[in-house]
């Protein structure tokens, strides 16, 4: 775990080395994380419910109007306090985010009161997946090959969902995610006939960002104060 005073380009840790360009990107989407990380809706349904069957409980006991409508009004204060707080962490966290596709890696950009970033070759890749909404926002799921991991709850919500034993670290709730999961796919494609056509060569000779074996899966530590907004 390395640490740094600045990001010397936004959403990365370091500068690219030569020959390795960035290809795109982007951010979460602070209302889709809000419903899709942090359950906002169900969240609200669930205090709607509460406040109905607390309405019925006390009227169908013959409490009086006065102490129905202070339960409600309790009720209905705790839920706008719980998706409040929510939807609040669901901005932070989208704010503080940033998703590279580059050549040869994508660098996950997280945290709010501790900045980290962790860099993910695609040498280390198997498959990426893609699960798309009717708004056009998505997950890009990225499966890993054997033996390398990254931790569930280091990298949460940039992870997908319910997978602690294997950890997949994902881009989540991030627009158009069907353009964005073509312009990876590409990336792919491009650095694995690259490798292939390397194969032989010595290691001097595969470009920098192949050779990049300094754990890539470690998170790095960002101390400033650098602003990632989404975008």
């Amino acid at each position: 775990m390395s640490e740094f005073a600045f990001e010397p380009v936004h959403g990365l840790p370091e500068n690219l080395p030569p020959g390795e360009a960035l290809r795109w990107q982007g951010a979460p989407h602070w209302r889709v994380l809000a419903r899709r990380a942090f359950y906002v809706r169900s969240v609200a349904f669930y205090f709607g419910v509460l406040i109905v069957l607390r309405v019925v409980f006390l009227l169908a006991g013959g409490a009086p109007a006065q102490a129905v409508v202070l339960s409600a009004l309790w009720l209905i204060t705790l839920g706008l306090l719980a998706t409040g707080i929510l939807t609040l962490l669901a901005m932070l966290y989208s704010r503080s985010t940033v998703y590279s596709i580059t050549d040869y890696r994508v660098v996950i950009r997280f945290g709010v009161a501790l900045p980290m970033a962790v860099n993910i070759p695609f040498k280390i890749v198997e498959s990426a997946g893609l699960r798309t909404y009717a708004d056009g926002s998505g997950d890009i799921p990225l499966v890993l090959t054997e033996g390398q991991s990254v931790n569930y709850l280091i990298m949460w919500p940039n992870v997908r969902p319910w997978r602690f034993s294997k950890a997949q670290p994902m881009l989540r709730s991030i627009p158009d995610a069907a353009k964005v999961a073509e312009i990876l796919a590409e990336a792919l494609r491009s650095a694995t006939a690259e490798l292939e056509a390397a194969a032989k060569a010595s290691p001097e000779q595969l470009p920098d960002a192949t050779r990049d074996d300094n754990a890539s899966l470690e998170p790095s530590m960002e101390p400033s104060a650098a602003k990632a907004g989404g975008q």
